[in-house]
Protein backbone atom coordinates (compact mmCIF):
# COMPACT_ATOMS: atom_id res chain seq x y z
CA UNK A 1 0.00 0.00 0.00
CA UNK A 2 1.31 3.55 -0.72
CA UNK A 3 0.43 6.95 0.59
CA UNK A 4 -3.03 6.79 2.52
CA UNK A 5 -3.85 10.18 4.36
CA UNK A 6 -2.28 13.33 5.15
CA UNK A 7 0.50 15.40 5.43
CA UNK A 8 4.02 14.29 4.47
CA UNK A 9 3.79 11.96 1.82
CA UNK A 10 3.22 8.46 3.07
CA UNK A 11 5.92 6.12 2.85
CA UNK A 12 4.07 2.53 2.89
CA UNK A 13 6.27 -0.74 4.01
CA UNK A 14 2.84 -3.19 3.05
CA UNK A 15 3.00 -3.13 -0.49
CA UNK A 16 3.04 -5.32 -3.51
CA UNK A 17 6.65 -4.48 -4.36
CA UNK A 18 9.52 -4.73 -1.85
CA UNK A 19 9.55 -2.38 1.10
CA UNK A 20 10.57 0.98 1.87
CA UNK A 21 12.61 2.26 4.69
CA UNK A 22 11.85 2.75 8.40
CA UNK A 23 10.69 5.97 10.03
CA UNK A 24 12.86 5.49 12.50
CA UNK A 25 13.29 5.97 16.09
CA UNK A 26 14.45 9.62 16.32
CA UNK A 27 10.53 10.91 15.61
CA UNK A 28 9.70 8.52 19.06
CA UNK A 29 9.65 11.19 21.65
CA UNK A 30 7.30 13.67 23.55
CA UNK A 31 5.58 15.64 20.97
CA UNK A 32 6.36 13.02 17.69
CA UNK A 33 4.72 9.60 16.92
CA UNK A 34 2.79 7.52 19.35
CA UNK A 35 4.99 4.12 20.09
CA UNK A 36 1.97 1.83 18.84
CA UNK A 37 2.15 -2.18 18.54
CA UNK A 38 0.02 -4.97 17.50
CA UNK A 39 -2.75 -5.37 20.07
CA UNK A 40 -3.05 -2.25 21.24
CA UNK A 41 -6.25 -1.09 21.49
CA UNK A 42 -8.01 2.74 20.97
CA UNK A 43 -10.66 4.21 21.24
CA UNK A 44 -12.05 2.62 24.62
CA UNK A 45 -10.81 -0.71 23.39
CA UNK A 46 -12.74 -0.32 19.81
CA UNK A 47 -10.10 -0.21 17.26
CA UNK A 48 -7.17 -2.66 17.68
CA UNK A 49 -4.41 -2.14 16.12
CA UNK A 50 -3.14 -5.10 13.75
CA UNK A 51 0.37 -3.65 11.39
CA UNK A 52 2.00 -0.63 10.51
CA UNK A 53 1.18 0.07 7.00
CA UNK A 54 2.74 3.68 6.64
CA UNK A 55 4.48 6.51 8.00
CA UNK A 56 5.05 9.83 6.82
CA UNK A 57 6.27 13.15 8.32
CA UNK A 58 3.22 13.90 10.80
CA UNK A 59 1.83 10.32 12.09
CA UNK A 60 1.76 6.53 11.39
CA UNK A 61 -0.98 4.39 9.89
CA UNK A 62 -2.01 1.29 11.17
CA UNK A 63 -4.21 -1.55 9.70
CA UNK A 64 -6.67 -1.78 12.66
CA UNK A 65 -9.51 -3.98 13.57
CA UNK A 66 -12.90 -2.34 14.87
CA UNK A 67 -14.34 -4.94 17.10
CA UNK A 68 -18.03 -2.51 17.11
CA UNK A 69 -18.31 -2.98 13.08
CA UNK A 70 -16.23 -6.38 12.63
CA UNK A 71 -14.22 -4.95 9.94
CA UNK A 72 -10.65 -3.75 9.01
CA UNK A 73 -10.22 0.02 9.11
CA UNK A 74 -6.97 2.28 8.73
CA UNK A 75 -6.21 4.14 11.98
CA UNK A 76 -3.69 7.17 11.72
CA UNK A 77 -2.01 8.29 14.59
CA UNK A 78 -0.71 12.02 14.12
CA UNK A 79 2.10 13.20 16.25
CA UNK A 80 1.26 15.04 19.60
CA UNK A 81 2.72 18.56 19.02
CA UNK A 82 0.78 21.20 18.84
CA UNK A 83 1.21 22.16 15.03
CA UNK A 84 0.46 18.70 13.80
CA UNK A 85 -2.73 18.31 16.21
CA UNK A 86 -4.02 21.38 14.51
CA UNK A 87 -3.25 20.07 10.87
CA UNK A 88 -4.79 16.63 11.95
CA UNK A 89 -8.38 18.77 12.73
CA UNK A 90 -7.91 20.49 9.81
CA UNK A 91 -8.28 17.43 7.89
CA UNK A 92 -11.21 16.10 9.92
CA UNK A 93 -12.95 18.93 9.53
CA UNK A 94 -12.56 18.87 5.77
CA UNK A 95 -13.00 14.53 5.54
CA UNK A 96 -15.80 15.26 7.89
CA UNK A 97 -17.54 17.73 5.20
CA UNK A 98 -16.63 14.96 2.60
CA UNK A 99 -18.47 12.00 4.24
CA UNK A 100 -21.72 13.84 5.31
CA UNK A 101 -22.18 15.35 1.17
CA UNK A 102 -21.50 11.36 0.20
CA UNK A 103 -24.01 9.23 2.37
CA UNK A 104 -23.80 6.40 0.03
CA UNK A 105 -19.71 6.57 -0.38
CA UNK A 106 -19.93 6.75 -3.99
CA UNK A 107 -18.01 9.72 -4.90
CA UNK A 108 -14.67 8.53 -5.08
CA UNK A 109 -13.13 10.24 -1.88
CA UNK A 110 -11.73 8.67 0.93
CA UNK A 111 -14.09 8.12 3.89
CA UNK A 112 -14.12 9.09 7.44
CA UNK A 113 -15.66 7.15 9.93
CA UNK A 114 -14.16 8.17 13.18
CA UNK A 115 -11.54 10.46 14.65
CA UNK A 116 -10.40 10.81 18.55
CA UNK A 117 -7.95 11.77 20.43
CA UNK A 118 -5.41 8.79 22.17
CA UNK A 119 -3.23 9.55 25.48
CA UNK A 120 0.64 7.97 25.07
CA UNK A 121 3.83 8.16 27.32
CA UNK A 122 4.91 11.17 24.04
CA UNK A 123 1.29 13.43 24.73
CA UNK A 124 -1.69 13.41 23.19
CA UNK A 125 -2.15 12.45 19.26
CA UNK A 126 -5.22 12.99 16.63
CA UNK A 127 -6.19 9.94 15.50
CA UNK A 128 -8.46 9.35 12.44
CA UNK A 129 -9.94 6.42 11.18
CA UNK A 130 -11.06 5.60 7.69
CA UNK A 131 -11.77 2.79 5.82
CA UNK A 132 -8.90 0.45 4.28
CA UNK A 133 -8.05 0.98 1.21
CA UNK A 134 -5.59 -0.88 -1.61
CA UNK A 135 -2.35 0.25 -3.38
CA UNK A 136 -1.64 4.10 -4.57
CA UNK A 137 -1.85 4.24 -9.04
CA UNK A 138 2.54 5.14 -8.11
CA UNK A 139 3.00 1.47 -7.14
CA UNK A 140 0.37 0.41 -9.88
CA UNK A 141 2.96 2.60 -12.31
CA UNK A 142 6.06 0.99 -10.82
CA UNK A 143 4.24 -2.59 -10.11
CA UNK A 144 4.01 -2.60 -14.54
CA UNK A 145 8.25 -1.61 -14.26
CA UNK A 146 6.90 1.74 -15.60
CA UNK A 147 5.35 0.57 -19.10
CA UNK A 148 2.13 2.53 -18.92
CA UNK A 149 -1.03 -0.06 -18.24
CA UNK A 150 -2.90 0.72 -21.71
CA UNK A 151 -5.89 3.14 -22.73
CA UNK A 152 -8.34 1.52 -21.74
CA UNK A 153 -7.06 1.36 -17.88
CA UNK A 154 -6.03 4.98 -17.81
CA UNK A 155 -9.71 6.19 -18.53
CA UNK A 156 -11.15 3.41 -16.09
CA UNK A 157 -8.90 5.39 -13.33
CA UNK A 158 -9.48 9.00 -15.17
CA UNK A 159 -13.07 8.40 -14.38
CA UNK A 160 -12.89 7.70 -10.91
CA UNK A 161 -10.59 10.63 -10.12
CA UNK A 162 -12.94 12.67 -11.96
CA UNK A 163 -16.04 11.79 -10.36
CA UNK A 164 -14.13 11.97 -6.91
CA UNK A 165 -12.63 16.05 -8.24
CA UNK A 166 -15.80 17.51 -9.59
CA UNK A 167 -17.87 16.45 -5.90
CA UNK A 168 -14.67 18.05 -4.42
CA UNK A 169 -15.16 21.11 -6.86
CA UNK A 170 -18.42 21.63 -7.55
CA UNK A 171 -20.44 20.17 -4.19
CA UNK A 172 -17.86 20.88 -1.61
CA UNK A 173 -15.45 23.89 -2.40
CA UNK A 174 -12.51 22.10 -1.77
CA UNK A 175 -9.42 22.31 -3.44
CA UNK A 176 -7.15 19.19 -3.38
CA UNK A 177 -3.51 21.08 -4.03
CA UNK A 178 -2.06 17.94 -4.20
CA UNK A 179 -3.01 15.32 -6.08
CA UNK A 180 -0.26 13.01 -7.39
CA UNK A 181 -0.12 9.46 -7.82
CA UNK A 182 0.68 8.55 -4.38
CA UNK A 183 -2.77 10.41 -3.54
CA UNK A 184 -4.94 7.88 -5.50
CA UNK A 185 -5.55 4.82 -3.69
CA UNK A 186 -6.86 1.79 -5.74
CA UNK A 187 -9.98 0.18 -3.79
CA UNK A 188 -8.17 -2.99 -2.98
CA UNK A 189 -4.50 -3.88 -2.80
CA UNK A 190 -2.65 -5.59 -6.47
CA UNK A 191 -1.96 -8.62 -4.21
CA UNK A 192 -4.51 -10.63 -3.04
CA UNK A 193 -2.49 -11.42 0.02
CA UNK A 194 -1.69 -8.13 1.20
CA UNK A 195 -5.37 -7.34 1.86
CA UNK A 196 -6.78 -8.63 5.16
CA UNK A 197 -10.09 -9.54 3.51
CA UNK A 198 -9.16 -11.61 0.79
CA UNK A 199 -5.52 -13.28 2.23
CA UNK A 200 -7.76 -14.01 5.63
CA UNK A 201 -6.19 -12.75 7.87
CA UNK A 202 -7.44 -13.15 11.82
CA UNK A 203 -7.16 -10.31 13.38
CA UNK A 204 -5.18 -9.66 16.47
CA UNK A 205 -7.09 -8.72 19.47
CA UNK A 206 -4.63 -9.60 22.40
CA UNK A 207 -1.35 -7.61 22.84
CA UNK A 208 1.26 -10.09 22.84
CA UNK A 209 3.65 -10.46 26.18
CA UNK A 210 6.69 -7.70 26.24
CA UNK A 211 7.18 -3.70 26.80
CA UNK A 212 4.18 -2.12 25.82
CA UNK A 213 5.61 0.65 24.12
CA UNK A 214 9.18 -1.15 23.01
CA UNK A 215 8.05 -2.80 19.96
CA UNK A 216 9.09 -0.10 17.27
CA UNK A 217 12.46 0.67 19.25
CA UNK A 218 13.25 -3.33 19.79
CA UNK A 219 12.69 -4.37 16.05
CA UNK A 220 14.75 -1.37 14.15
CA UNK A 221 17.92 -2.89 13.62
CA UNK A 222 16.36 -5.70 12.31
CA UNK A 223 14.16 -3.80 10.09
CA UNK A 224 17.51 -1.92 8.65
CA UNK A 225 19.46 -4.96 8.45
CA UNK A 226 16.51 -6.35 6.03
CA UNK A 227 15.86 -3.68 4.00
CA UNK A 228 19.97 -3.12 3.12
CA UNK A 229 19.85 -6.65 2.12
CA UNK A 230 17.00 -6.05 0.00
CA UNK A 231 18.70 -2.78 -1.76
CA UNK A 232 21.99 -4.76 -2.48
CA UNK A 233 19.79 -8.00 -3.69
CA UNK A 234 18.09 -4.84 -5.82
CA UNK A 235 21.46 -3.74 -7.20
CA UNK A 236 22.45 -7.40 -8.37
CA UNK A 237 19.14 -8.13 -10.66
CA UNK A 238 19.71 -4.31 -12.07
CA UNK A 239 23.36 -5.11 -13.03
CA UNK A 240 22.03 -8.25 -14.44
CA UNK A 241 19.22 -6.56 -16.52
CA UNK A 242 21.64 -3.96 -17.71
CA UNK A 243 24.14 -6.80 -19.04
CA UNK A 244 21.10 -8.37 -20.88
CA UNK A 245 21.64 -11.48 -18.47
CA UNK A 246 19.42 -13.48 -16.54
CA UNK A 247 17.65 -10.67 -15.47
CA UNK A 248 16.45 -9.15 -18.43
CA UNK A 249 13.26 -10.27 -18.34
CA UNK A 250 12.45 -8.12 -15.49
CA UNK A 251 11.94 -5.38 -17.42
CA UNK A 252 8.75 -7.09 -19.39
CA UNK A 253 5.66 -5.30 -18.85
CA UNK A 254 3.45 -7.92 -16.39
CA UNK A 255 0.04 -8.73 -16.53
CA UNK A 256 -2.67 -6.53 -14.85
CA UNK A 257 -5.71 -8.86 -15.69
CA UNK A 258 -7.88 -9.21 -12.30
CA UNK A 259 -6.43 -6.58 -11.15
CA UNK A 260 -9.56 -3.97 -10.11
CA UNK A 261 -9.16 -0.41 -11.00
CA UNK A 262 -11.77 1.48 -8.90
CA UNK A 263 -9.99 4.48 -7.03
CA UNK A 264 -10.18 7.14 -4.55
CA UNK A 265 -8.45 10.55 -4.10
CA UNK A 266 -6.78 10.60 -0.45
CA UNK A 267 -4.62 12.59 1.67
CA UNK A 268 -6.16 15.88 2.61
CA UNK A 269 -3.59 17.51 5.05
CA UNK A 270 -2.82 20.25 1.93
CA UNK A 271 -6.14 20.68 0.69
CA UNK A 272 -8.14 23.21 1.39
CA UNK A 273 -11.60 25.52 0.93
CA UNK A 274 -11.57 27.61 -1.98
CA UNK A 275 -12.20 31.10 -0.38
CA UNK A 276 -9.62 29.68 2.48
CA UNK A 277 -6.63 29.21 0.82
CA UNK A 278 -2.76 29.10 2.01
CA UNK A 279 -0.34 31.44 1.30
CA UNK A 280 2.58 30.14 -0.74
CA UNK A 281 3.18 27.44 -2.72
CA UNK A 282 1.15 24.54 -3.06
CA UNK A 283 1.40 21.42 -5.17
CA UNK A 284 4.58 18.54 -5.64
CA UNK A 285 6.93 19.86 -8.03
CA UNK A 286 6.23 17.57 -11.28
CA UNK A 287 2.48 18.00 -10.58
CA UNK A 288 2.45 21.50 -10.41
CA UNK A 289 0.31 23.78 -12.59
CA UNK A 290 2.11 26.94 -14.29
CA UNK A 291 -0.01 29.76 -12.36
CA UNK A 292 1.44 28.41 -8.71
CA UNK A 293 5.06 28.57 -10.15
CA UNK A 294 4.86 32.35 -11.33
CA UNK A 295 2.61 33.25 -8.37
CA UNK A 296 -0.50 34.81 -10.18
CA UNK A 297 -3.13 32.57 -8.01
CA UNK A 298 -4.76 29.52 -8.00
CA UNK A 299 -8.28 27.58 -8.05
CA UNK A 300 -9.55 24.27 -8.86
CA UNK A 301 -8.32 24.05 -12.33
CA UNK A 302 -4.51 23.59 -10.78
CA UNK A 303 -5.56 19.83 -9.61
CA UNK A 304 -7.42 19.71 -13.10
CA UNK A 305 -3.50 20.31 -14.47
CA UNK A 306 -1.96 17.96 -11.90
CA UNK A 307 -4.79 15.53 -13.17
CA UNK A 308 -3.61 15.23 -16.77
CA UNK A 309 0.01 14.78 -15.39
CA UNK A 310 -1.04 11.88 -13.47
CA UNK A 311 -3.39 10.53 -16.87
CA UNK A 312 -0.14 10.99 -18.73
CA UNK A 313 2.03 9.34 -16.46
CA UNK A 314 -0.43 5.92 -16.06
CA UNK A 315 -0.46 5.79 -20.05
CA UNK A 316 3.25 5.96 -20.30
CA UNK A 317 5.13 5.67 -17.08
CA UNK A 318 7.17 8.25 -17.44
CA UNK A 319 6.39 12.07 -15.82
CA UNK A 320 4.70 14.29 -18.06
CA UNK A 321 7.53 17.21 -16.87
CA UNK A 322 10.33 16.47 -15.10
CA UNK A 323 12.35 19.56 -14.46
CA UNK A 324 15.85 19.64 -12.74
CA UNK A 325 18.47 22.50 -11.53
CA UNK A 326 20.80 23.10 -14.52
CA UNK A 327 23.51 25.23 -14.78
CA UNK A 328 22.63 28.66 -15.09
CA UNK A 329 18.63 27.55 -14.63
CA UNK A 330 16.44 27.03 -11.89
CA UNK A 331 14.16 24.22 -11.29
CA UNK A 332 11.51 26.29 -12.26
CA UNK A 333 12.24 28.10 -14.96
CA UNK A 334 13.76 24.48 -16.43
CA UNK A 335 10.16 23.52 -15.66
CA UNK A 336 8.43 26.20 -17.52
CA UNK A 337 10.91 25.32 -20.37
CA UNK A 338 9.78 22.13 -20.51
CA UNK A 339 5.83 22.89 -20.45
CA UNK A 340 6.61 25.42 -23.48
CA UNK A 341 8.49 22.82 -25.37
CA UNK A 342 5.40 20.28 -25.18
CA UNK A 343 2.52 22.92 -24.81
CA UNK A 344 3.62 25.90 -27.04
CA UNK A 345 4.82 29.38 -25.49
CA UNK A 346 3.13 30.75 -23.17
CA UNK A 347 0.66 33.76 -23.81
CA UNK A 348 2.49 37.02 -22.42
CA UNK A 349 -0.16 38.10 -20.98
CA UNK A 350 0.07 35.39 -19.08
CA UNK A 351 3.84 34.76 -18.44
CA UNK A 352 3.59 38.06 -17.22
CA UNK A 353 0.69 38.13 -14.93
CA UNK A 354 2.39 36.70 -12.01
CA UNK A 355 4.30 38.04 -8.46
CA UNK A 356 7.46 36.09 -9.33
CA UNK A 357 6.97 36.13 -13.58
CA UNK A 358 10.21 39.20 -13.52
CA UNK A 359 12.30 36.13 -11.92
CA UNK A 360 11.42 34.19 -15.06
CA UNK A 361 10.01 36.16 -17.90
CA UNK A 362 11.68 39.31 -19.95
CA UNK A 363 9.41 42.02 -21.06
CA UNK A 364 8.81 40.12 -23.93
CA UNK A 365 7.28 37.17 -22.19
CA UNK A 366 10.50 35.39 -23.07
CA UNK A 367 12.34 33.09 -20.36
CA UNK A 368 15.05 35.06 -19.17
CA UNK A 369 17.69 32.11 -18.97
CA UNK A 370 16.58 29.35 -21.34
CA UNK A 371 16.66 30.59 -24.95
CA UNK A 372 17.00 27.61 -26.94
CA UNK A 373 13.66 25.74 -26.84
CA UNK A 374 12.57 22.41 -28.76
CA UNK A 375 9.38 22.00 -29.39
CA UNK A 376 7.79 18.30 -29.42
CA UNK A 377 3.83 18.72 -29.42
CA UNK A 378 1.92 16.32 -27.15
CA UNK A 379 0.87 13.91 -29.81
CA UNK A 380 4.17 13.64 -31.47
CA UNK A 381 5.69 12.52 -27.85
CA UNK A 382 3.30 9.40 -27.87
CA UNK A 383 3.63 8.42 -31.10
CA UNK A 384 7.47 9.08 -31.67
CA UNK A 385 8.66 8.33 -28.08
CA UNK A 386 6.09 5.89 -26.74
CA UNK A 387 4.81 4.16 -29.93
CA UNK A 388 0.98 5.41 -29.56
CA UNK A 389 -0.71 4.71 -32.98
CA UNK A 390 -1.47 7.75 -34.67
CA UNK A 391 -5.45 7.30 -33.39
CA UNK A 392 -4.55 6.82 -30.10
CA UNK A 393 -2.30 9.70 -29.96
CA UNK A 394 -4.58 12.17 -30.76
CA UNK A 395 -7.30 10.98 -29.28
CA UNK A 396 -5.34 10.97 -26.01
CA UNK A 397 -3.55 14.50 -26.78
CA UNK A 398 -7.41 15.59 -27.63
CA UNK A 399 -8.24 14.53 -23.89
CA UNK A 400 -5.26 15.93 -22.16
CA UNK A 401 -4.69 19.05 -23.73
CA UNK A 402 -6.93 21.10 -22.51
CA UNK A 403 -6.79 20.38 -19.37
CA UNK A 404 -3.18 21.80 -19.68
CA UNK A 405 -4.11 24.85 -20.87
CA UNK A 406 -1.74 28.12 -19.74
CA UNK A 407 -4.99 30.05 -18.88
CA UNK A 408 -6.44 28.38 -16.06
CA UNK A 409 -10.11 29.54 -16.92
CA UNK A 410 -10.10 27.91 -20.10
CA UNK A 411 -9.28 24.50 -18.33
CA UNK A 412 -12.28 22.25 -18.09
CA UNK A 413 -13.95 21.58 -15.06
CA UNK A 414 -14.14 18.33 -14.02
CA UNK A 415 -17.84 17.64 -15.18
CA UNK A 416 -17.04 18.48 -18.34
CA UNK A 417 -13.95 15.91 -18.47
CA UNK A 418 -16.15 13.30 -17.71
CA UNK A 419 -18.11 14.71 -20.71
CA UNK A 420 -15.18 14.07 -22.99
CA UNK A 421 -15.97 11.53 -26.21
CA UNK A 422 -12.16 10.36 -25.01
CA UNK A 423 -13.64 8.96 -21.69
CA UNK A 424 -16.93 7.76 -22.95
Amino acid sequence: MASLFGNGGYIYSSGSEGEDEDEGTEGYRKGGYHAARPGDRFAGGRFVAQRKIGWGNFSTVWLAYDTLHSRFVALKIQKSARDYAHAALHEIELLSAVAKGDPTNSKCVLRLLDHFKHAGPNGQHVCLVTEFLGDSLLRLIRYNRNKGIGLSRVKEICRSVMVGLDYLHSELGIIHTDLKPENVLLESTINPAKDPVRSGFTPILDRPVGNQYGGTVISFSEKMLKMRARRAVAKISQRRVSLGGVGAELEKERCLDGISLKCKIVDFGNACWADQQHAGEIQTRQYRAPEVIIGSGYSYSADIWSFACIAFELATGDLLFAPMNRQGCSEDEDHLALMMETLGKMPRKIASSGTRSKDYFDRYGDLKRVRRLKFWPLDRVLVERYSFSEPDAKGFADFLRPMLDFAPEDRPSAAQCLKHSWLN
